[in-house]
């Protein structure tokens, strides 16, 4: 819980500054109700939405052709898999591992958190075990993301001998180059650092046969395409290459013909925005001040445990102090930060020791983290896929997750 608590009731009786666009005497505003804002136009009418009972999940589950313990891999790696407590894969996993564990190109796209990770890491670890030269090579938009599927590679490798190492931005690039040189099996980082030890001759991407683009439009979206294009064509000619998108924009489609051969698609997109998700906007008006909003709802019981998504860095930090001068536990991250402090801040909100996250859209995606009550969008985001990734924090694991977008 928060330090600061109010003794007014719940989330439910506290909500008179919600309305539904037309009530009141405000209008809907232009640019998701944000002056000056120069994003795409986005109705608020896409920020409200009746989350569907939890009662109705179940009867929506995947049912997927082959378990974990029937899959073509090796004994060992079913054990870890099972000993984590994954019993059935996922949608993406179920039609993705067995085309990977073919060695065939793959084109996989799917919502945020529906376990892309383990797709592409289980077959190319099996494949590993089977030749310990194998050696792949992850290229992803975040750090955050960098290091989660470096702990996720660690976790299902634990006892196999195998080896990894994260290259990226923020971190010390000395230390990086002496762990290359322990010939990791997965390297796994940001484009420009990737491509900054390339050009040093520190990242020899010649003895990588495999490689997996993640979260493949984000890097398109933060201006990677020349930094991706440089690092593919490095790797050897007879490569597995497996691109994991959540949409798949005509750049991409570009470097798809340019560099997989033949590739299986599987489109495992669901509806727009989770149904287990109660979205609704927090309407500002006039003369009205977000933050002491803001402040209002966080004293509610219900807001445990609630990642707040600012639009600038520096707005994100002075959102986080003010709140924490406040009595509220929070942390945040932004591209200003160091990424030794990033992490700090997302291992102490996954951990609950703070129960407010305040960050940019660098947290918007490929990240995990258990338990999120609520997502709220302080600021508006820039496009509605911007939103639907920002709200995909919460509503997880069949879980109702509450989403709030502030307009005015």
């Amino acid at each position: 819980m928060f330090q600061k608590r109010s003794s007014r009731g719940t989330f439910s009786s506290s909500r008179r500054n919600f309305s539904r666009p037309g009530g009141g005497r405000s209008s809907t505003p232009s640019r998701g109700g944000q002056r000056g804002f120069r994003g795409s136009f986005i109705s608020i009418d896409k920020f409200i939405n009746k989350a569907a009972p939890v009662t109705d999940i179940p009867a929506e589950a995947y049912v997927p052709e082959t378990p974990f313990a029937d899959l073509k891999i090796n004994n060992r790696l079913k054990q870890i898999i099972a000993q984590r407590g994954y019993a059935l894969p996922t949608a993406i996993q179920d039609k993705t591992i067995p085309h990977i564990l073919l060695g065939k190109d793959l084109i996989g796209l799917a919502n945020t958190g529906t376990g892309k990770t383990a797709a592409f890491l289980i077959p190319m670890i099996n494949k590993m075990i089977g030749n310990k030269e194998e050696k792949l090579l992850v290229v992803v938009p975040t750090r955050e993301l960098a290091t989660q599927i470096q702990e996720e590679f660690i976790a299902l490798t634990r006892g196999l001998n195998l080896f990894s190492v994260v290259i990226i931005g923020g971190a010390n690039m000395h230390r990086q180059v002496s762990q290359l040189r322990s010939r990791p099996n997965l390297v796994v980082g940001t484009p420009g650092r990737l491509k900054d030890l390339v050009q040093q001759r520190k990242l020899d991407l010649s003895r990588f046969s495999n490689v997996v683009l993640d979260e493949a439009d984000q890097m398109l979206d933060m201006g990677f395409i020349n930094d991706i294009k440089f690092l593919l064509s490095f790797l050897t000619q007879k490569k597995q290459t497996l691109f994991f998108s959540a949409t798949l924009p005509p750049a991409i489609e570009h470097l798809i013909k340019d560099f997989l051969v033949d590739p299986v698609r599987i489109s495992i997109r669901n509806q727009a925005t989770p149904s287990q998700i109660d979205q609704d906007i927090v309407r500002v008006k006039q003369g009205e001040d977000k933050i002491e909003i803001l402040h209002n709802l966080l004293k509610e019981s219900a807001f445990q445990k609630v990642l707040i998504f600012a639009r600038t860095k520096s707005s994100t930090e002075k959102l986080s102090k003010i709140l924490f001068s406040r009595g509220f536990k929070t942390e945040s991250i932004h591209g200003n930060k160091s990424h030794g402090k990033r992490q700090m801040a997302l291992k102490m909100f996954k951990e609950d020791r703070v129960e407010i996250l305040v960050a940019t859209d660098i947290a918007a995606r490929g990240l995990d983290i258990p338990n999120v009550s609520h997502v709220i969008n302080f600021d508006v985001p820039a496009t509605y896929e911007d939103y639907i990734h920002r709200i995909g924090r919460t509503g997880r694991a069949d879980k109702t997750g509450i989403a709030l977008t502030f307009v005015s």
